[in-house]
């Protein structure tokens, strides 16, 4: 019998344009950590070619509370 294990990623990766209140963050992808602790893989949906690229923790939607909002 073979077990499934979900792997989450570490974080997940963003292009965010703009600063302040008027930055606007468009989800691109996500990095998983690697199993010796020393870097990860990324897979990324789009490369941002302007703006900047952004790495934040993830945390599941099962755990978010009021204060962060809906990551979409």
């Amino acid at each position: 019998m073979t077990t499934v294990q979900q792997n989450s990623p570490a974080f997940m990766l963003w292009c965010v344009e703009g600063d302040g209140k008027d930055a606007r963050w468009t989800r691109i992808g996500a990095a998983w950590l690697h199993q010796d602790g020393k870097g990860f893989n990324m897979r990324c949906n789009a490369i941002p070619l302007q703006g900047r690229l952004v790495a934040r923790a993830f945390v599941p939607k099962a755990d978010r509370d009021a204060a962060q909002g809906e990551l979409v």
